[in-house]
């Protein structure tokens, strides 16, 4: 079994794949210019996953208002890096911080924010391990949006295929479907600012 706390990602040698979901507008502006462009707002803070069940449980399979397009957007993995080494953790950790006033002071001065989300299976249940969630504050957006992004994949007519498996009771069929995720790798001292315990 996964552990509680790791970052599981379709990855290769440059790159990671994260997912967002977006109604059609931003979608297919995104798609045609292959980088986020109006009506995409750099102003706002916006969040990237990359566990894909975790999206799908999010945005009800592309089915919820204003997440009807799901993205797969593949981000350099200095990027990636970067923002992870940003992040601070949206709650308070006392193997992390030295108080909750420390955390409270580097929160509100965070670029990036970071949550650990209960991740889901393919039906949507809570699984006993967790799925990372990065939140880009505007400070960062520019940066995600000109020298992060190197690809954008329209990836709604494969959820609309799994989902439509899933719901035909074919589930085995559908797990095919999925995109590949594996345990992606982080240094030591990345690894405890992040709750990520090492295994021996």
């Amino acid at each position: 079994m996964p552990a509680e706390y790791e970052i599981r990602a379709d990855f290769d040698r440059e790159t990671v794949t994260v997912y967002q979901a977006y109604p059609p507008a931003i979608a297919d502006a995104a798609l045609s210019a292959q980088r986020f462009v109006p009506p995409f707002s750099t102003q706002r803070m916006t969040w990237i996953k990359p566990s894909f069940l975790w999206l799908m449980h999010r945005s009800g399979w592309g089915l919820k208002g204003g997440q009807e397009r799901v993205l797969a957007v593949r981000v350099t993995r200095a990027g990636w890096e970067k923002a992870l080494s940003l992040a601070v953790l949206t709650s308070y950790s006392p193997s992390i911080f030295r108080s909750a006033a420390d955390w409270e002071s580097q929160f509100r001065a965070a670029r990036v924010h970071l949550q650990w989300d209960t991740e889901r299976s393919l039906r949507g249940a809570g699984l006993p391990y967790f799925s990372i969630q990065v939140g880009l504050s505007r400070h960062v957006i520019g940066e995600y949006v000109e020298e992060w992004v190197t690809r954008i994949e329209d990836y709604t007519p494969r959820v609309r295929k799994i989902y439509d498996l899933l719901q035909s009771g074919q589930a085995d069929r559908a797990k095919r479907h999925l995109p590949p995720e594996k345990v992606y790798p982080v240094g030591p001292e990345l690894a405890r600012r992040l709750l990520i315990v090492r295994r021996v």
